[in-house]
């Protein structure tokens, strides 16, 4: 069983689909690569997410969860076309990896459960998909599970994704009883045996052809509707399309994103995985079909298109740490490359040389001497290059956009357990934060923590995880302190300091009144000075402020830095032989200090500004969460079957609140946060 539509052009280009597998997390994505890689004969043997023995889920920790945690590249023939398939994760927290991935996919294959539909990560990733411009095709899965339903599922791929779906198939049984398909674009039937092996090829069952014929019809006129050519031949006298008509049209609203083709099947029981393969290379682009890439070269844009022939020109979007060595995946858009070739990073400035070109098969691999325009490959040798750098022709430059970096949402303290093996966690933490750029890194400055902030939960769980097991030293993980603040609730007036130091010698001497007062949220401090008649000469009222800045460092509530505040010096008085800038700034340290204490002060936290997108039916959940985490909503809308609400709330309270948020909006919600700076604790707030 082939498709009809077979390339015809002599480039070899055009035989290659680049393709990623997309998903909501558990709808069957790996399930599909793996029984892909069986049906082009790649693997002899079938793998089982729940057995742990996936060809792409090999890291011990994907393994362990029966979850994809990383993108995973393999590579398979199908029918004279060479397919690479990167199969990404479904869960929201390694949504980074999906990104990476799509930036350099030419189509992609959106996986959706026939009972579930469409899932919160299928939105998500179909939103990273439109995004890139990435065409797409959808197989909905598990049609041999209890309750699913073809016509809803795309009912949902209709109503929450927006696309114009074109059911291509009609499933033969439902449930336990689905054993095969109707093929709409040939009127046929295929059916697979229950032990397994390819399709068996036959005539449109005759209880199903009066509904087989109807629903030919309805995507005939669907796709006349959307496609020029196909609405002439429509409308002209056989009133109906030709197979090769629909073919034609399909791959063109394919690839130009104006409707989605669907299929279905049971990729666990091995049931519509040809007929997928089959569509992937009918319908989905090949690198010579997208739109050339495009760069800047000192300010000017450049476009490369995909020429064996042209400067080299390629993406690194993902680096791996192995034990034989560090691998940079990379997409090739121009050019050719050789193992030994040099090549250079125009971001670093640095040329790096190619030790080895390979072919990635999840993790193993097979060497190339060369790769050219179109190839996903790893490359061996690199030392500098980042997830996102160009790699070109020195003397054709060209700089490629990165994939975008979302911001981390959620943050831990981690420290060495043994104060040892600080070192090689700070090597550690650098190793994993060079591989996955959603991963930052930071020491802060206040708390003196090491900070390590990700994309949820489960994404810094998987981060601690793995260091220890590559070799790295225990780690101890706990909340992050919040760095606080004080500032005065009222102030005082007319507090006298005097600062008189004696030692047998020259002593010290400063006379300093002061007056503090609480300044507007958000202000810092500020010093002037009242002093009439000269009586503190101007170079020791310098002093007296810098002594003043010296005495905010530290609080009297709790030792936190003080903000918000103005100091006035009304008056003084000096000694002849005794006073200096150093007596004077000591009386400004300490004469401030006493008068804090003297004064009512406000313990401040650090606020964020919240912005919560979720469906409207969640509202109500989402606004008793924020309440409950001291949040004041300062604004509301609503747009597209979605809310979206502002609120103000304490930085300490949103530790955890992506996962809740995901948990009580099942996966919809997501909220970006800015910070806004301090406002009281409870316990200290001044009476209003």
């Amino acid at each position: 069983m082939r498709t009809e539509l077979r390339p015809n052009s002599v480039n070899p280009l055009a035989v290659v689909r680049n393709l990623g597998i997309l998903a909501h997390v558990d709808a069957g994505k790996t399930t599909v690569t793996e029984r892909i890689l069986f049906a082009t004969g790649t693997i002899h043997k079938r793998g089982e997410v729940h057995d742990g023995t996936t060809v792409t889920d090999f890291d011990p920790q994907e393994r362990d969860r029966g979850i994809t945690i990383f993108a995973a590249a393999v590579s398979c023939a199908w029918d004279g076309h060479r397919v690479n398939l990167i199969d990404t994760p479904g869960h929201v927290d390694f949504a980074d990896e999906v990104e990476r991935s799509l930036r350099v996919l030419d189509g992609a294959i959106a996986v959706f459960d026939a009972v579930a539909g469409v899932e919160p990560q299928s939105e998500s990733v179909w939103r990273q998909a439109d995004r890139h411009g990435v065409p797409r095709i959808a197989f909905v899965n598990k049609l041999d599970r209890a309750g699913a339903d073809l016509d809803r599922a795309v009912a949902s791929i209709r109503d929450r994704l927006h696309p114009v779906p074109l059911v291509v198939q009609l499933p033969i049984g439902a449930e336990e009883g689905f054993t095969g398909v109707v093929d709409l674009v040939r009127m046929r039937a295929l059916v697979w045996p229950d032990g397994g092996g390819a399709p068996v090829e036959g005539p449109v069952p005759v209880e199903l052809g009066e509904e087989a014929r109807r629903r030919r019809r309805l995507l005939e006129e669907t796709v006349a509707g959307l496609h020029p050519a196909a609405l002439e031949e429509f409308c002209g006298p056989a009133g109906r399309l030709s197979t090769g008509t629909l073919v034609s049209a399909l791959r063109d609203l394919t690839r130009t994103g104006d409707a989605v083709v669907v299929l279905c099947g049971s990729a666990y029981r091995n049931r519509g995985v040809e007929p997928l393969l089959d569509a992937a290379v009918a319908y989905l682009p090949s690198p010579l079909d997208v739109p050339a890439v495009r760069g800047s070269h000192q300010g000017d844009e450049q476009r490369r298109t995909a020429d064996p022939g042209g400067p080299f020109a390629a993406l690194a979007f993902k680096v791996t740490a192995t034990a034989t060595g560090r691998l940079t995946h990379v997409r090739v858009y121009s050019g050719t490359i050789e193992k030994g070739d040099t090549v250079w990073d125009p971001a670093t400035r640095r040329t790096e040389r190619v030790a080895r070109i390979l072919r990635v098969m999840a993790d193993r691999h097979e060497p190339l001497d060369r790769a050219v325009a179109g190839d996903i490959v790893a490359v061996v040798g690199l030392k500098s290059a980042r997830p996102g750098a160009t790699l070109c022709a020195r003397d054709a430059p060209l700089l490629l956009e990165p994939p975008r970096v979302a911001d981390p949402v959620v943050s831990v303290a981690v420290e060495a357990r043994r104060r040892t093996d600080t070192e090689r966690l700070a090597q550690a933490l650098a190793r994993i934060a060079e591989e996955d750029p959603s991963l930052v890194v930071r020491t802060d400055a206040e708390t003196g923590q090491t900070v390590l902030s990700g994309m949820g939960e489960l994404h810094l769980e998987v981060a601690v995880e793995k260091i220890r097991r590559d070799g790295g030293p225990e780690v101890t993980v706990g909340r992050p302190r919040v760095a606080l603040r004080e500032t005065v609730g009222r102030g005082v007036t007319g507090h006298v300091h005097r600062h008189v130091h004696q030692t047998g010698g020259a002593g010290q001497f400063a006379h300093v009144v002061l007056d503090v007062e609480p300044l507007a949220e958000g202000a810092g401090f500020e010093f002037r000075s009242a002093v009439v008649g000269g009586r503190v000469p101007q170079e020791y009222v310098r002093a007296v402020e810098a002594g003043c800045r010296d005495a905010l460092a530290e609080g009297p509530l709790g030792g936190h830095p003080v903000t918000g505040l103005r100091v006035t010096l009304t008056d003084g008085s000096t000694h002849v032989k005794d006073s200096s800038d150093t007596a004077f700034r000591a009386a400004g340290r300490s004469g401030l200090r006493d008068a804090l204490r003297a004064c009512a002060m406000v313990l401040l936290e650090p606020v964020a500004e919240v912005t919560v997108t979720v469906p409207e039916e969640g509202v109500g959940g989402v606004l008793g969460d924020l309440a409950a985490r001291r949040g004041r909503v300062t604004g509301s809308g609503s747009r597209g079957g979605a809310a979206t609400l502002t609120a103000t709330v304490p930085l300490a309270e949103l530790f955890g609140y992506a996962t809740r948020l995901r948990g009580r909006t099942q996966g919809r919600g997501t909220f970006t946060t800015r910070p806004t700076g301090y406002a009281p604790t409870p316990a200290t707030a001044p009476p209003r």
